[in-house]
């Protein structure tokens, strides 16, 4: 029986776990919370688990050993100490981070030592990458270009329970959702490099009409540009990454951050509730406070910003638990004791590419790649699925020797994506393609 080791038990950990130990695999979970890995076993007999810190390296290179290949689902930080060990032992590695320089650098003792460190292969990252690559090279191999590309995804809950004035509920790493929105972001528009600061993210934002979920928001995710490269599309004059929103969320982040309320500079709170907290961060006396933020910030009183303040409590006069912190500490922690997703919540996730393409002889079509997936309260989130399933079908297709690559690599190639999307389709994860649609469909932003 071969067997899969599992570094951490984080909120996406559950269906790998599921999905292995039903396919007849020996799993062990290394985690600092054994319990939350003992309950996703359940008492499964092919199922283990250890209580492990990361930096027990020793122990590591000694479960790396025993194992055949390793699943990193631990904090990006510490993707390259696994990698390290992997190497060390020849075991394969499956994450579904993005690829860091600490990780890319290790590319030639990867291959020198033939292991496979296979990266990316989540949701977004991951299904993105897959779905995406998969028309690209459709369309390259009909003598064909790739005039502009969009790929859109967001993590939301469904819409009968985006019940907050944000419209939004964490249904996966809180703090990394909310460490997410301080990012800048760079697109390619018409041939025009478009940079966006950190500062600005949340304004620079369109509506999409998604079907069977209505209008949301798109704001620029991170660097579009250098998925250029990456998908093999030098040709391209557009091409833009973005996450979708309901409508509320990027009103209230743009607050935030014209606020300083994500700002890292460590203050002294004692004593202060959250009215003087944001009477603080704004520079505005605390009485008649959300008066005075919509004349400061040139906004409505009644806007959905200042509703999602108030819902999340900034102007009451409830004591903050802190003494020395940060802005960011304080808002985030708020925005996570209030927005987590229940146990009775359904969350869904969306995904769209949207490509123009021209061939030999001026013919040009739009192709449209969609996704909608809806979770259980009683069985997994639509994230965790989207996000597990994709590196649990690779652990499988590694092991059984249908994927054979050593070095560092993104699921960007058909030797990864061909397989795993069409095991994924068994799974009921699948992105419908629409060829030949008109240029009214493409993306007016």
């Amino acid at each position: 029986m071969k067997k899969v080791l599992i570094l951490g038990a984080g909120l996406v950990v559950k269906p790998m776990v599921e999905f292995l130990l039903s396919n007849n695999y020996a799993v062990k979970i290394a985690t600092t919370t054994k319990e939350k890995a003992d309950r996703m076993i359940k008492g499964h007999p092919n199922g283990s688990s250890l209580r492990w810190s990361s930096d027990e390296t020793e122990v590591l290179d000694e479960l790396v050993r025993q194992h055949d290949i390793v699943v990193s689902f631990l904090p990006y930080r510490y993707h390259a100490v696994a990698a390290r060990a992997c190497i060390k032992s020849g075991k394969p590695l499956v994450t579904t981070s993005y690829v860091q320089p600490e990780i890319k650098a290790l590319e030639e003792a990867a291959k020198k030592s033939g292991t496979l460190l296979l990266n990316e292969i989540g949701l977004d990252p991951g299904i993105d990458h897959m779905t995406a690559k998969k028309v690209i090279d459709h369309i390259h191999s009909k003598g064909g270009k790739v005039e502009k590309f969009w790929s859109l995804c967001g993590a939301l809950p469904a819409p009968e329970d985006a019940d907050n004035p944000m419209k939004y509920k964490f249904s996966w790493s809180p703090k990394g959702v909310v460490l997410a929105s301080r990012n800048s972001a760079l697109y390619l528009k018409n041939g025009e490099k478009v940079n966006i600061e950190s500062i600005d993210l949340f304004k620079n934002r369109f509506s999409y009409d998604f079907p069977g979920v209505g209008e949301m928001e798109v704001y620029p995710n991170r660097d579009s540009i250098s998925y250029m490269d990456i998908y093999g599309i030098p040709e391209v004059s557009t091409i833009y990454r973005g996450t979708f929103r309901f409508r509320g969320w990027c009103e209230t982040l743009d607050v935030m951050k014209a606020l300083n309320m994500l700002d890292d500079t460590i203050v002294n709170y004692t004593g202060k509730d959250y009215a003087g907290f944001l009477s603080e961060r704004s520079g505005l006396e605390a009485a008649n406070l959300r008066e005075n933020l919509a004349l400061k910030l040139g906004i409505p009183v009644s806007s959905v910003a200042l509703d999602s303040l108030e819902w999340l409590g900034f102007f009451s006069n409830e004591k903050l638990e802190y003494t020395k912190t940060s802005p960011f500490e304080i808002t985030a922690g708020r925005m996570i004791s209030k927005m987590m997703m229940s146990e009775k919540d359904r969350d869904m996730v969306v995904m769209q590419h949207v490509f123009l393409a021209s061939y030999p002889g001026g013919k040009k079509e739009v192709i449209k790649s969609s996704m909608l997936d809806f979770g259980s309260p009683e069985t997994n989130t639509a994230i965790a699925r989207t996000v597990a399933l994709p590196a649990s079908v690779a652990v499988v297709m590694i092991l059984e020797k249908k994927i054979n690559l050593t070095g560092v690599y993104r699921p960007v190639v058909p030797e990864i994506y061909n397989p795993v999307i069409s095991e994924l389709r068994k799974l009921g994860i699948e992105m419908k393609e629409e060829y030949g649609l008109p240029e009214s469909e493409l993306i007016d932003m």
